[in-house]
């Protein structure tokens, strides 16, 4: 399975970095993990809508077409390490790829008017354990 992480924000400092490379260890072999970090919309005077929409192209375009999409926010879901852990394992199931998506500053667009709708999930404020 392959297991991507699309995040729309700034450059990944180097303590992130060394944080995510050593959190991919815990992985299974079976399970292949990348992390895709885009940069945000220049604001430049932009609608929120406008920004959202570009940073939405980009997240589409960082993502194959028949990926099986989980947003990551506040909106969705809240759940806790083990309910993530079996959902985990229920997209592997699946048997595609599945992208993991995290918005920018301004969120998403709505899901009802993109592609990024196939799960919704609250990680903002998972309890750590049962």
């Amino acid at each position: 399975m392959k297991l991507t992480v699309v995040a729309i924000g700034h450059k990944v400092p180097d303590w992130a970095q060394t944080a995510w490379e050593d959190y991919a260890k815990r992985f299974p072999a079976d399970i292949k993990l990348q992390l895709k970090a885009l940069k945000t919309e220049p604001r430049g005077g932009k609608s929120v809508e406008v920004l959202m929409a570009a940073e939405r192209t980009r997240i589409e375009a960082a993502l194959g077409r028949d990926t099986y999409r989980v947003v990551l926010d506040e909106r969705g879901d809240r759940l806790r390490t083990l309910d993530l852990a079996d959902r985990l394992q229920k997209w592997q199931g699946l048997g595609q790829e599945v992208g993991l998506v995290i918005g920018g500053p301004d969120g998403l667009e709505d899901r009802k008017s993109t592609r990024l709708n196939s799960s919704h999930t609250d990680i903002s404020r998972m309890p750590s354990s049962a």
